[in-house]
């Protein structure tokens, strides 16, 4: 376990204990911040602030910080949390909520002359005749994708009506639940073969990129999906300077200091897929020299806030 820095000036919160929190705690120690878990979920959350008597702070174990890591992903908790907090983010939530559309994102980008792979936003429910009207501009195969799922969740190939029908049939099924969320999704052009990229971007600069890609035996399968959660690979590469562009104009169209920009360059193209603005903070050597350094400026300026 990495150990603390010995003298810190600056408490940051990090609402997450999975890789980013613990790489975070080591590497930002000697810039004089010290990292500490803050548990949003999975818990009983106090929603006033007075004890018992009405008098006192019932709220010590959030006292004390400067700046917020990014906006938890739990919106309701996050609004309790955020305020038993009352610290700036380095993401808050408009970043969080601006990201996780993807549709959304896609279209303040494609309006800022950034290309995007060709896209429709189908608003559930919609008639089979307009799904299929929707695929068949898009061109089959097509690639079906919640609209604010993470990780790959729910996302399908389909290769033909029959199959496509097959998959949004599921989410008719799903989304008669009414308490669930975002009934939307996407319908996507495939890229074949595309090679995968997830470029970070902090405070306006690039800071580095991996290569997302399958296992040999993956591929032989059939499979075709390049995320981590999913078994793929990330290896550090160095992007060319268009790609390096590309994802620093994505981060200046959304205004989200610290973005991660999931690029498909395929055949000549290279296109924007989505973003992330809960990123994970991958090993050191997959960033440029003094990541660190920059991060915990960005952490800084975002406590001045």
């Amino acid at each position: 376990m990495p150990s603390p820095p010995t003298d810190p000036d600056l408490r940051l919160a990090v609402t997450t204990r999975a890789e980013t929190f613990e790489r975070l705690r080591e590497r930002l120690a000697p810039h004089g911040i010290a990292v500490e878990h803050v548990q949003p979920d999975e818990r009983v959350l106090r929603v006033d602030t007075a004890d018992a008597t009405g008098a006192g702070d019932a709220t010590d174990e959030f006292d004390g910080f400067d700046a917020g890591w990014v906006y938890p992903s739990r919106l309701m908790e996050g609004a309790v949390l955020d305020t038993h907090l009352g610290v700036p983010w380095v993401n808050g939530r408009d970043a969080t909520l601006a990201s996780r559309n993807k549709a959304g994102t896609l279209a303040a980008l494609s309006a800022a002359g950034l290309p995007v792979p060709e896209t429709r936003l189908v608003s559930n429910p919609v008639d089979d005749e307009a799904v299929l009207a929707a695929a068949d501009e898009v061109g089959y195969p097509v690639v079906v994708k919640p609209n604010s799922a993470t990780r790959g969740v729910g996302v399908a190939k389909a290769t033909d009506p029959d199959s496509l029908l097959g998959v949004t049939d599921y989410l008719d099924l799903v989304h008669d639940y009414r308490a669930t969320g975002d009934k939307s999704f996407l319908l996507q052009e495939f890229l074949p073969g595309a090679t995968d990229y997830r470029a970070m971007v902090v405070d306006g600069d690039y800071a580095g990129a991996v290569e997302r890609r399958l296992p040999a035996g993956a591929l032989a399968e059939g499979r075709w999906k390049h995320n981590v959660h999913r078994g793929a690979v990330a290896e550090g590469v160095a992007l060319d300077d268009p790609a390096r562009e590309l994802a620093e104009r994505a981060a200046e169209a959304l205004d989200i200091p610290l973005l991660g920009v999931d690029l498909l360059e395929t055949d000549g193209r290279l296109v924007i897929s989505e973003t992330n603005a809960r990123p994970t903070v991958d090993e050191a050597h997959k960033y440029r020299d003094g990541f660190d350094a920059d991060v915990a400026a960005l952490v800084r300026r975002t406590a001045r806030r």
